[in-house]
């Protein structure tokens, strides 16, 4: 049995006897013993509380900080090689859920945890994080308009990064063979979890590094809680969807969740259902507008072809008829060779008188001699007025050429050597469409070699006559 506590009546106090047959301890000894006997009791905890006195790694790489909550306060401290893995980053007041080991520092003889890893607590906490995150990255520039690339109207591929075996795949594949099939390349990563935010990352790098890239990304996953989409507001993965060369459509969740990658992507779909619909047209559509657009085309050509054989019809008409162009040259042509006789009798005639005249006044030699000369000056006369006659008919021959050549070159008839028809009525009048003409009209066609008549018919649905 152990000794009854013994009193002191000068002070008061009561106090065990001392046990002379206990063991000593060094300091040492017993520390290390209550270092093992925390250890062996609390080997791995979680703890929840708030970080204080936290101000950044250690020269060192190592974190030193304290958990506290309404009624006490626990030291920590986190290794550099377990800073450098986690995944949520630290501040001063953040709620946490701190996962480690309960170990004591014989130096100064207090117990303190040692953290392996860290999450926030709760999801104001997470909130709290994510809302610091996007100021940051905000600050930065990674979210601004400018950054953000046009969209590919009709992309020739798009590269998909998503889970393989979920619904979301089903449902984007579903939906561009519904709109309009695309060559589809998928990386299939993890969604959720400690490697999705690197795997998502790697995926948007992979893609931007091929030699045949996609002309468009869409990084995809279903709807979750806030704990669920946590990869897709990492800064690695809002890095990596800011830094993508290739257009990239974010479609994370369902319409009502918001991550930070939504505002470092070119464009936000609120499903991945949606993002599809975004990604391309309805080929249906395209189809309808095209046939539109020929049809337009073909009512127009028409329009311009009847306006310039309208022009074409006015302006043959506005011609002068070849008989008009040629009678006046006809004219002046007969009028000259009706004269020309005349005029050369005249002209010997006035010679003879004036030789006459001179005949009395010379004798007979001389008189010989001007006649000989005056017949060669006629004969001169005579020469040149043959030339001049023969010269003024070619030049009027030629000019009458002409314009038999210009008259045949705008005249329909050269139109129908060259294989066309004139229609027309009973009457001769030219036809210039099927309108008004009946069945069993009877049709006068004028060729190149010859003119017939013909009885016009129903040719086909569109109701042309021939």
């Amino acid at each position: 049995m152990s000794s009854p506590p013994e009193f002191d009546p000068e002070t008061g106090e009561i106090f065990e006897p001392t046990k002379p047959n206990l063991g000593e301890q060094t300091v040492s000894e017993l520390s290390h013993a209550l270092k093992r006997t925390l250890e062996d009791r609390f080997g791995h905890v979680r703890v929840r509380g708030e970080i204080s006195g936290y101000r950044g790694p250690h020269s060192s790489g190592h974190a030193y900080f304290a958990l506290k909550d309404e009624g006490a306060k626990l030291d920590a401290v986190i290794w550099r090689g377990a800073f450098g893995r986690l995944r949520s980053k630290l501040q001063e007041g953040l709620e946490v859920i701190a996962t480690g080991k309960i170990t004591s520092y014989p130096g100064k003889s207090n117990y303190q945890i040692v953290i392996e890893n860290v999450e926030p607590a709760g999801v104001g906490a997470l909130m709290a994080l994510l809302e610091e995150r996007r100021k940051k990255l905000a600050a930065e520039g990674l979210f601004d308009a400018e950054r953000k690339k046009p969209l590919p109207y009709l992309p020739a591929s798009i590269g998909i990064i998503t889970s393989p075996t979920g619904a979301v795949i089903r449902d984007i594949l579903h939906r561009l063979n519904d709109r309009f099939p695309r060559h589809v390349q998928v990386w299939p990563v993890r969604v959720q979890g400690e490697t999705a935010a690197a795997e998502v990352a790697a995926a948007i790098a992979g893609f931007n590094a091929m030699d045949q890239k996609p002309a468009l990304l869409i990084v995809a996953r279903g709807g979750g809680s806030l704990e669920d989409l946590w990869p897709f507001n990492e800064e690695i993965v809002v890095r990596a969807a800011a830094a993508s060369k290739i257009p990239l459509i974010s479609a994370i969740g369902h319409e009502t969740d918001t991550t930070l990658i939504d505002h470092a992507a070119d464009l936000r779909a609120p499903t991945p259902t949606a993002a599809a619909e975004r990604a391309v047209p309805v080929r249906a559509d395209l189809l309808a507008e095209v046939a539109s657009l020929a049809a337009r085309q073909k009512r127009g050509l028409s329009r311009v072809f009847s306006e310039v054989r309208l022009r074409l019809q006015a302006a043959s008409r506005a011609l002068p008829k070849p008989d008009d162009i040629l009678a006046l040259a006809r004219q002046r042509l007969d009028g000259a060779g009706a004269k020309l006789p005349r005029a050369l009798k005249a002209n010997l005639q006035t010679h003879a008188v004036a030789l006459a005249r001179q005949s009395g006044r010379v004798s007979l030699q001389p008189l010989q001699q001007r006649v000989a000369e005056s017949r060669r000056r006629l004969g001169e006369v005579q020469a040149r007025g043959q030339r001049g006659l023969a010269q003024a008919m070619a030049k009027s021959r030629d000019r009458l050429a002409s314009e038999a050549k210009l008259l045949a070159a705008l005249g329909y008839k050269s139109v129908l050597a060259r294989g066309f028809a004139v229609l027309r009525t009973a009457k001769g009048e030219p036809l210039r469409g099927v309108t008004g003409v009946s069945p069993e009209t009877r049709l006068q066609v004028e060729m190149a070699d010859g003119s017939l008549e013909v009885l016009a018919k129903p040719a086909s649905k569109q109701g042309t006559l021939f």
